[in-house]
C-alpha cells in the first residue's frame, strides 16, 4: 500500500460520516417541515371549525328572528282595520240608540285585539302630555301649545303605534305643541 491507498482509506469514512449527517439533518428537516405543516393544517381546521359554529349561530338567530317577524305583513295590513274600528267604536258611542250594535262591535273588536296580541302584537302606549322624542314618536304637525308647560310635548296621538314582539312596526304619530 503506497501512500495514496492510505490517503483513500482515510478520506472515505469521512465522506461517510458527512454522508450520514446530511442524511440526518435531511431528516430533521423533513420532520420539522411535517410538524410545521401539521400545525398550520390545525389551524386550519380550528378557524375553519369555529367560522361554521359562527355561521351555525348567526342562521339560528336569523331563522328565529324570521319566524317571530314572519306575520309582519299581515300585522301591517291589519292595523287600517283596527284604526277603523277605533274611529267606528268612538263614532258609536256618541250615538245613544245604537247601544246593541256598540256591544257588537266592541265585542268583535275585543276578539281581533286579542287574537293579534296573542301573535306578538302589542300598543305603543303614547299619552297627552309625555314628552316628544322623535326616535320614538312620528310628529304629524306642530301646534301652539295650549300652555307653556305643553311646549316640545305630545298634545294629541292622530294614530297609535305598534310592535311586532320587539320591532316597532309602526311608530306613533302625534302633534306636538310649539
Amino acid at each position: 500500500m503506497g501512500k495514496k491507498d492510505k490517503k483513500q482509506e482515510v478520506e472515505e469514512p469521512q465522506i461517510e460520516a458527512t454522508k450520514t449527517e446530511i442524511v440526518e439533518e435531511e431528516a430533521l428537516t423533513v420532520e420539522e417541515q411535517l410538524q410545521e405543516d401539521l400545525a398550520k393544517e390545525k389551524d386550519k381546521f380550528m378557524r375553519l371549525f369555529a367560522e361554521f359554529e359562527n355561521y351555525k349561530k348567526r342562521t339560528t338567530k336569523e331563522r328565529i328572528e324570521l319566524f317571530k317577524t314572519a306575520s309582519q305583513d299581515v300585522m301591517i295590513a291589519m292595523l287600517p282595520v283596527l284604526d277603523d274600528f277605533e274611529r267606528a267604536l268612538m263614532h258609536i258611542e256618541e250615538d245613544k240608540e245604537a247601544e246593541e250594535l256598540r256591544k257588537g262591535v266592541l265585542l268583535i273588536y275585543n276578539k281581533l285585539i286579542t287574537t293579534l296580541e296573542q301573535k306578538g302584537l302589542s300598543k305603543i302606549e303614547v299619552n297627552q302630555g309625555d314628552v316628544f322624542n322623535a326616535d320614538d314618536h312620528e310628529a304629524v304637525t306642530q301646534i301652539p301649545a295650549p300652555s307653556d308647560d305643553l311646549k316640545g310635548k305630545i298634545i294629541d296621538v292622530v294614530e297609535r303605534g305598534y310592535k311586532l314582539g320587539d320591532k316597532v312596526i309602526r311608530f306613533p304619530k302625534v302633534v306636538i305643541g310649539q
